[in-house]
Parts: C-alpha cells; structure tokens; sequence
C-alpha cells in the first residue's frame, strides 16, 4: 500500500514538473513585431537594442521609410506582422525593398491569448513569438504574380459590374411589362441588345422589335411579340438607358484590362521555345466561355506552363488562369501535392482529443484558387471522362457537398503535378474508371467472401 502512495506521488509530481520557458532556443534574434493598423504602426524590438523598444510609426510612405531605416539600424532583419485587410500591403513592399525579412502571419494563430487589449502589447507579444519561432510565414507569390494577381482580380470586379448592370436593366423592363426574359435566355447577347437600343432609340412597335432577333432564338416570333408590349414609363426608361451606358462602359473597361493583363503575360518567361503555334484545335465540346479575355489566353497560359488546359476535364483556361494568377506558375514554396491541397483549405483537418476524433470538417478558407477548384468540380456532373465517372460515385455515395470537396481536392493535386513535373494529361474515359472500379469491387467481395468461407463465381461473358 504505501509502495503504491509513494509510486502514485512520485507520477503525480513528474506530471505537475514546471516547465522553464526561458530554456526555448531563439530562431530568430534579430526579430521584430510590428502591429499594423489603419492610420498608425506599432513596432516592438529586443529591450536591449533600444532604450526605446517599442515606437508608434505613421502610415505614410515617409514614415514607412523611416521605421524601415530605424529596423536596420537596430541591427533588425526579421519582421513579424499580421495580415490585417491591406494594410500590411505598403509596409511589405517598403520593408522588402529595404532588405528585411517579412513574416506575414495568419492572425487567427495569434488571437487566442487573452489580455492583450492594446497594440503596444500585441507587437511585443508578435516580437516574442517571432523570436522563438513560433509563428509561420504566409504563402506569398513574386512580384510578376502579384501584378497578374491584381489586374486578374480587377477584371473579375469588373465582370461582375457588367453582370449586375444587366441584372438591372432586366428589372426596368420587367417594372415596364416587358416580358423579354421569358423568351431571351440572355438578355446581353446580340438580340436582347438590339432590342434594348430600338426601345431606347424610341421603337414602340411589337413586331419591329421582334424582328431583330437573330434566327438562332427558340421562342417562336409571336411569343416575342407578346413579350414586348409594356407600358413605357419614362421614368423607367430614364433608368434603363443610364445601366445599358453603364454595361457599356465596363464592357469598354474590361477590354482595356484585356489589353494590360495581355502586355503582362507576354512579358513572363516561356517554357515552349521556337514554336509560333504550339497549339491544336480546340477540343470538341468545350466552348470559349462567354467572359473570357478578347484575347487567345489558351496559347499564353500553354506558353507560360507549358500545358494545355483546354484538354484537362474540368480545369478549363480560365480556372487555370485563376489559379495560377493566385498562387504562380512555380509551385516550389508547397513541398508536396498533400501541402498544396491543405493551403487551400481541401483536407479534413482531423481534430483529436484523448486519441478521438472530434471533427474532420475542412477549414474555411477564403481562397479565390479554392472556390476555382469548387466550381471546376461542379462541371464534371455530366462530363463523359474518367473525372466525371468519378465524380458521379462520389456524388451517389456521399452526397453533393462532400463529392464537390472531394472533387476539388484530386484536381487541385493534378494540377500541382501537372505544373511541377510538366507532363500532358490523358483522360482514360468513361469507360475505363468503370472497369477499374468493378476490378476493385471483386477484388472486396472475394475477401469478404473468403472470411465467410465462401466463394465467388464470377460467370464467363461470351
């Protein structure tokens, strides 16, 4: 009995044994922690290198310059600072451009110590963590990408604009009676816009409206005819000529960032050299999308990478276009397929406690690469390739959601081979993933039929 009192005393005092935290070895001595904000930075040092360790600096590009001179001066260089909406933006390029070592972390992996109310104390607390290596640095691509990255992203806006001017134009001709969504799939294509600019223009007349319609439009011409009789308000004809100038004017936009993001493309390194037209015909049964660039962005991006994505299932041009404006053509910074996946939020995240699992959720991640991938994964409901047999299983056995995940997952890693090794894709069809899927459905039932003591016959087709 006490052999068992003093065995217990002695675990029990193992187990409460402080830990010195002074003993953790410092990764980063010259480190520094910079709390930023919207109109002022607080940045922290090492007591020792300043009588002054932690200063308030303004967010002009003058004080910028001169907290970057008093970091080296210091003899700092390594900055830890956390990705506060963008306002880190100017004091990564003025510190980058000054020879320091950024460490832009996630805010989430910093937030959850309690009692640190002020930014005098969250950038000495960023200076400690920095300092023993415990904080990780954030993915962030070249100049070159970000600069893609950006007119990407602004032509996006842009469409979207575009999009929501024509959703605006359809709710004034609905206020007007004018039926023409019922017959009009779309109402920015050739014949919706002749007819939007003879009402404006003053065409009253059914039947001269609906004869410019072009021949390729289902609805036969009296449904049209019967969709364009409204009342006319002024008011609301007002409304409608200020977005069809709008829809024009982003149209006029969207071209010019053709133009920039074009003259950008050109100017990034080739991996096809001395071939002027690299490319094939397009694919059958895959169709330029209605929002692509004006110009032959399939050749750039098989030019830049070296891959045509127009013969990848799913991934089309401007997925690809997406991802890679996101995270680069050059993959070094993600060690394997399984890290890139995780970046972008595809995985379980596995939560454990005790050795239980407590959840197996994925991440939420806010990913333009990601929600390129989700979309990607969507298309392959009907497609006739091994991707798409794939992804109707998935979608029978688990559901939509976790299919979709599923999905995005395996093409974010094709795509990270794709682009690390450079190899073509080949689709293996339909009708090979069947097969193989009916070999490894065999394959279980003979074991499971052996653990019975059974048999399976497997009859001879003729």
């Amino acid at each position: 009995m006490n052999r068992k009192m003093q065995a217990g005393k002695s675990t029990k005092g193992s187990a409460q044994k402080k830990v010195d935290w002074k003993t953790l070895e410092i990764v980063h001595p010259d480190a520094a922690g910079i709390d930023v904000g919207g109109s002022e930075h607080w940045v922290a040092i090492s007591p020792d290198r300043d009588p002054e360790p932690v200063r308030r600096f303004g967010c002009f590009t003058v004080d910028l310059r001169e907290m970057a001179r008093w970091l080296i001066d210091k003899g700092v260089r390594s900055v830890a600072l956390q990705s506060t909406g963008v306002y880190w933006m100017p004091v990564l390029e003025v510190l980058e451009q000054h020879g320091i070592e950024v460490f832009l972390v996630n805010a989430q992996h910093t937030k959850n110590v309690p009692g640190r109310k002020s930014d005098v104390q969250e950038c000495q607390w960023l200076l400690k963590l920095h300092a023993f290596g415990l904080l990780n640095n954030s993915f962030q691509p070249n100049d070159e990408i970000r600069v893609a990255r950006s007119l990407w992203r602004h032509r996006g806006d842009l469409v979207a604009e575009a999009g929501s001017a024509v959703q605006r134009m359809q709710k004034a001709l609905t206020e007007m009676n004018v039926q023409l969504s019922n017959v009009l799939s779309d109402l920015s294509g050739v014949s919706g816009m002749n007819i939007v600019q003879a009402i404006l223009e003053g065409e009253r007349d059914p039947q001269a409206l609906a004869a410019l319609v072009m021949p390729g439009v289902k609805a036969t011409p009296e449904d049209i005819a019967k969709s364009l009789e409204g009342n006319w308000r002024e008011e609301l004809l007002f409304v409608l000529r200020q977005h069809l100038e709008l829809y024009r004017i982003y149209q006029e936009k969207i071209a010019d960032c053709d133009l920039q993001l074009r003259k950008h493309l050109e100017s990034l390194g080739s991996k096809v050299a001395g071939q002027s037209q690299p490319l094939g015909p397009r694919p059958t049964g895959k169709k330029i999308a209605r929002n692509a660039p004006a110009f032959d962005l399939r050749s750039e991006l098989y030019r830049i990478t070296g891959i045509d994505w127009s013969q990848i299932n799913g991934i089309d041009v401007l997925t690809a276009q997406t991802v890679i404006a996101e995270v680069g053509a050059e993959l070094s910074a993600f060690a394997s397929e399984k890290h890139f996946a995780s970046w972008l939020g595809l995985c379980p995240t596995n939560e454990q406690s005790g050795g239980k699992i407590l959840n197996r959720r994925t991440r939420k991640v806010v990913n333009r690469a990601t929600v390129a991938f989700r979309n990607a994964a969507r298309t392959l409901l009907r497609s006739q390739s091994y991707l798409g047999a794939q992804y109707r299983r998935l979608r029978t056995r688990l559901g939509a959601p976790k299919a979709i995940t599923a999905m995005a997952r395996k093409l974010a890693c094709l795509f990270y081979r794709l682009m690390k090794h450079g190899q073509q894709y080949v689709d293996k069809g339909t009708a090979y993933y069947e097969a193989k899927y009916r070999e490894q459905q065999i394959r279980l039932l003979t074991k499971r039929a052996q653990k019975l003591g059974l048999q399976v016959v497997i009859p001879q087709t003729a």
